[in-house]
Order: structure tokens, then sequence, then C-alpha cells
């Protein structure tokens, strides 16, 4: 490996969270006009988690971040940092990070959000292990969670049947030279598809008012066509880029731990890079899509059931909102 593709930070630990009450597409036959043969037909998804009405985002997180730190062997007081991918955080302001920095019982360090949706988690990734990299920070907490079954419209059934509730952390700590790490990272965003998968309403452009309750604005709408032509392609391409920036094939990727959002996708991405689903960490099924917490939800089930062993290559890829996406090669 030549010396600029030495890898800059490597996840010590990882960690994972799902409420308990389960939300099954039985139940859902219930509540819209869908089947459970129709939404694992077009999804893949099975069930759903839902947190309890006490559960905030912040706790999940806390339950993730736990786990992943004693993965690590490391405390809370041992962490420079905390980034936490959300959409759905406990309020607008302040980040869930500072929530979740409280609630850990942290040192005065720097914590914050980053609003990418389902590319979230890979974009906090990719920032905590720039701040390692540069040796500015040494161990950071990275969090992907999600409450979205407070942000759907129950009476659309081309989203509540989608999304489901979790949260999933690991610790980035410096890279010891053995080559494992972080190979390498790749952002994106393109804003022409921005309100293809957007809440409208409760920012400034367009304030909560009791008619905008009414219609919904307050929750996701998403025109899934526009994100099924993208996401494909994107995911492929960034996966690709992310293999040949660490001079690597897809031959050598033991593992792919893609963003859960839809086995139709999944399918075509697999194809497309040439690496068999029997080498994908799916958990779809299970979880349904979790946004910005799918993947670190999937890499430590990887990890805990033993699949993902040390030194093997992971490759990482998500696209949601924004239209945001991104990919991440390491090797555990």
């Amino acid at each position: 490996m030549s010396p600029t593709l030495v890898p800059r930070s490597r996840i010590l630990g990882t960690g994972a969270y799902a409420p308990a009450k389960v939300l099954t597409n039985a139940d859902l036959e219930k509540i819209v006009d869908t089947s459970d043969e129709w939404i694992r037909d077009r999804t893949g998804i099975g069930e759903r988690r839902v947190a309890a009405e006490d559960e905030a985002a912040s706790d999940m997180a806390l339950h993730a971040a736990q786990s992943a730190l004693e993965a690590a062997g490391l405390q809370p007081t041992d962490l420079d940092m905390i980034i936490v991918g959300t959409i759905s955080a406990d309020m607008p302001l302040p980040a869930c990070a500072a929530f979740l920095q409280q609630k850990l019982g942290c040192r005065a360090i720097p914590s914050f959000d980053v609003a990418a949706a389902c590319a979230g988690f890979v974009y906090a990734l990719s920032i905590g292990d720039q701040f390692i990299r540069s040796g500015m920070q040494k161990n950071v907490l990275v969090v992907g969670v999600e409450l979205l079954s407070r942000v759907l419209n129950m009476e659309d059934r081309t989203t509540c049947v989608l999304f489901g509730d979790g949260a999933g952390a690991a610790v980035l700590g410096p890279a010891n030279g053995d080559g494992r790490g972080v190979l390498s990272t790749r952002l994106y965003t393109d804003a022409s598809l921005a309100e293809s998968l957007c809440i409208p309403g409760g920012g400034s452009k367009e304030p909560l008012s009791a008619a905008g309750i009414e219609a919904k604005r307050d929750k996701v709408h998403m025109i899934g066509r526009d994100i099924f032509k993208v996401a494909v392609r994107n995911l492929t391409s960034a996966s690709q880029n992310a293999l040949s920036d660490a001079d690597i094939s897809a031959d050598d990727v033991d593992w792919v731990v893609p963003h859960q959002a839809n086995m139709r996708i999944l399918s075509q991405v697999a194809t497309r890079l040439q690496v068999p689903l029997d080498r994908f960490v799916l958990n779809i099924e299970r979880y349904g899509n979790t946004s910005s917490a799918s993947i670190p939800i999937a890499l430590d089930e990887g990890v805990r059931d033993g699949r993902i062993q040390p030194n093997q290559t992971v490759l990482m890829c998500a696209l949601g909102a924004g239209i945001s996406w991104a990919s991440a090669l390491v090797r555990m």
C-alpha cells in the first residue's frame, strides 16, 4: 500500500440499538391500503421497529453509543468529539449530539449533527476520519440515529411502509499502521432532486401552521420514482470511486454494508458492482429503512455475529435526501 493510502483512522468498536416494538406488514394492512405481498415484493421489508412514546432520538443513540464504547474498551470521558447523523433529532435545536454528550457524561467536547439523511452515517464517518487524520482529535464517536415514525404520514403507503426507528454507532481512533482502517470515502450532493424527498414544513421557508399540520406538511414527502432512478447509478459509481481511490477491486471486497433502502435497488447495485448478494450484509427484512442508522446497525450485526472479521475489507454506500450519497471503504 502506498503512503498516501495508509489508513487515517480505524473503527475501534461498533454498537446498535433497535426499539422493542415491532410493526409488521400485517399491522400496516390494518392502517393503510397495502398488503404484506405488496410491501415485500417492492421493498423486501417484512417488519420494522417503532420507538416507545417516551423514547427520543438521543435515547436510542445513547444505547448504541454505550455498546460501541464498550466494544472499543473506552469510556465516555475518552471521547474527543461526537458526530451524529440524523434528520429526526430530539428538537430543532440544540443538536441531538449535544443531548447525547450530556447523557453519556462526556467532557466539554465538540458535538454536532450532520443532516445528510440516509447518507448521514457515512458523511459523519468521513468527517470523523478527517479530524483524526489531521491530528486534531483522537477518539471520535460517530452515530447514525433516526426516529422516523414521528415524521411519517401513516395514510401515505408510499412512505409509511418503508421506514423504521433505530440507532447505530462506531468509535473511531487513530490507525496503528497495520493496514486496518478507513481507506477512502466519497461524498456527493445533487440538489436538483432536493424536493423529491423532503419534509416541506417546519423550517424557515414554510413555518408550521395549523393548515400545514392538517396538510401533513410536517411529514416525509417522497417521489419514489425520482429516487429509484438515481439510486442504483449513484450508489454504484460512488462505490466504484471509493474502490478506485484505494486501488482495490470489487473482488477484494469481503463485505458490502449498504444503506438498507430497497432490495430491488440493492440487487441492481450488486449486479453492477459484480459483487454477489451473499456478500452483502442485509437486514432490511427485519428493520426496514432506518435512514442514517441502517449502515451502522448492519455493520454492528455483521461484526457481532462473526461474519465481519478483523482485516476484512468492507464497502459502505448510501443515498438519501438532498439528494446526498456517499461511500466508504474500511479495512476492519
